[in-house]
């Protein structure tokens, strides 16, 4: 409905005669800000005063006298430099509020494959914090592209190929001995444990890939807790059973980016001015043993060649260095780099009694991942991971993550539906179980409940637009607020009012819909009773 009112405004606007033969930008909606007493704030006059040669004001107030005649606008006011303020009919407040339906269904939908990989820790050890974020955003935007009519998949790499199999072989070998593992090694005191598994009769040369096999089946555990469900575990070794490697390697020849020098065979990305990479880099050492970007290569390679168009990679801090060789490898390749995705996810601090928790990785000191899933339960991670954006730092707050209060925002969102579902008991204990609509007058507090409803599709696409859900906690917990503004003033289940009771039950039934939908696409429970 929403989409249909922009889809009439910006054909009325185009056919206005003080407009008509002009090259007129497109309209974009946006929440009017609470103080304007508005309920849509346009820029396109703003946007359109180049192109028609006018002051911005009075393209608006031209347009507001066009726009005033369409159904579903009470009024449009200008308002300075250029603004547009809407305000919408009730009637198609409840409409459009009325409307379950989210998924798009146009081209831009329909034309992309999308791949999301992410978490790709290595085999070697127990997820910790910072890989949980990534599987937080992962998983997120995943179910959210879905929810909008994209094709995506969502994958984990993981990298059983290389040295680190032989450093966890020697490493769990010295903890099964009782010893330290090697400087190089891994410390983790999971090793100890680990150690103590291993079969009585597994040959020693076995030890490395029986304790990878372990590790993976842990990590596939802890996603399963942390609700995140992947398309596909894709092996690096299986990539060296198919020689990808090579092939890619080829592959780059042919298209004249490699050369050999000190005995190695070299990524010349330099020599194309097109290319983001600032040097050429090793594809295969000097002793023929590919490099750990050759593998890359040829992994993105093969999502291409499996008919995904767009690559989402989701990395940790410390791969800023990465994202220009991927693009030029990318771009060496034949494919456009902006069909290369890359985002950063910052570093997770956790913050307990006004102190930072230290962590060494190095040291095998880290909290896992299972550890604050279990200190502060799943939908407290998940809802905490999604409120920032990848690309800042964050804070994480034991103390308040614990907190089962409306200070706790997972609580403040959650405790709506709840409370929601006991109204609903407490209408069918009176009889009422069939409540299908709005046939009474809006109060404030209701209007203003319904308005929030109809903007969640506009939020889930801004989170597309900026790759993080973190607009979508921001709505659940604003939405919330309003339905703790509803409730506190609009008396809900009144024996002497029925028609306002159900026109109330019917508001309470959307909000718990669109509630339970939101926590659901960042991997976040709806209880019924808290």
């Amino acid at each position: 409905m929403l989409e249909k009112l922009k889809q009439d405004i910006t054909l009325k606007l185009a056919n206005a005669d003080c407009f008509k033969g002009s090259e007129l930008p497109e309209v974009e909606f946006a929440p009017a800000p609470a103080h304007t007493g508005a309920d849509i704030s346009l820029v396109w006059a703003m946007a359109a005063a180049k192109k028609l040669h006018k002051n911005p004001l009075e393209i608006a107030k031209e347009a507001c006298k066009v726009l005033r005649e369409l159904t579903g606008i009470a009024d449009a006011q200008a308002v300075p430099p250029g603004f547009i303020n809407l305000k919408l009919e009730d009637n198609f407040i409840i409409t459009c509020a009325s409307d379950r339906r989210i998924k798009d269904r146009n081209a831009e939908t329909s034309k992309h494959n999308i791949l999301i990989e992410f978490v790709s820790a290595n085999p070697t050890g127990p997820l910790h914090v910072a890989s949980g974020r990534g599987a937080s955003l992962g998983d997120s935007l995943v179910k959210i592209h879905r929810a909008l009519g994209y094709s995506c998949d969502s994958e984990y790499y993981v990298n059983d190929a290389g040295n680190q199999a032989e450093l966890l072989a020697v490493s769990v070998k010295a903890r099964k001995e009782g010893k330290e593992p090697p400087e190089n090694g891994y410390h983790g005191s999971y090793l100890i444990d680990l150690a103590k598994r291993i079969p009585a009769d597994l040959p020693e040369d076995q030890y490395g890939r029986w304790a990878m096999e372990e590790l993976i089946k842990t990590q596939q555990q802890d996603m399963k807790d942390f609700h995140v469900d992947f398309t596909r575990w894709f092996r690096e070794s299986d990539l060296h059973k198919e020689h990808a490697p090579q092939k890619a390697l080829e592959a780059l020849t042919a298209k004249g980016y490699t050369y050999e020098k000190d005995g190695a065979v070299w990524f010349g990305s330099t020599k194309d001015s097109e290319a983001q990479d600032d040097k050429d880099r090793v594809l295969v050492r000097h002793d023929g043993r590919p490099t750990y970007f050759l593998a890359d290569i040829s992994y993105h390679k093969n999502k291409y060649d499996r008919g995904y168009d767009t690559l989402i990679d989701i990395l940790g801090a410390d791969h800023h260095g990465y994202v220009p060789r991927m693009k030029a490898a990318v771009h060496a390749l034949g494919h456009e780099e902006n069909t290369f995705v890359p985002i950063i996810h910052q570093l997770v601090h956790l913050i307990e009694n006004g102190e930072q928790v230290k962590m060494s990785k190095r040291a095998g000191r880290f909290i896992t991942l299972r550890e604050l899933m279990d200190e502060v339960g799943t939908d407290v991670c998940r809802f905490f991971f999604a409120s920032r954006t990848p690309n800042a730092h964050m804070m994480f707050d034991m103390d308040l993550a614990k907190k089962r209060t409306n200070e706790n925002p997972v609580f403040y969102v959650q405790y709506v539906h709840a409370r929601i579902h006991s109204i609903f008991k407490a209408a069918a204990e009176m009889g009422i179980t069939d409540y299908n609509g709005i046939t009474t007058p809006l109060a404030p507090q209701e209007r203003a409940l319904l308005l929030k409803l109809i903007w969640l599709k506009h939020v889930l696409r801004n989170c597309i637009a900026d790759l993080s859900p973190h607009h979508l906690t921001t709505y659940l917990v604003e939405l919330a607020g309003l339905f703790h503004a509803f409730y506190d003033t609009c008396r809900v289940l009144d024996e002497n009012n029925l028609e306002q009771t159900k026109s109330r039950l019917f508001i309470c039934q959307r909000v718990a819909e669109r509630i339970k939908k939101g926590l659901e696409f960042i991997g976040v429970s709806a209880p019924e009773q808290m």
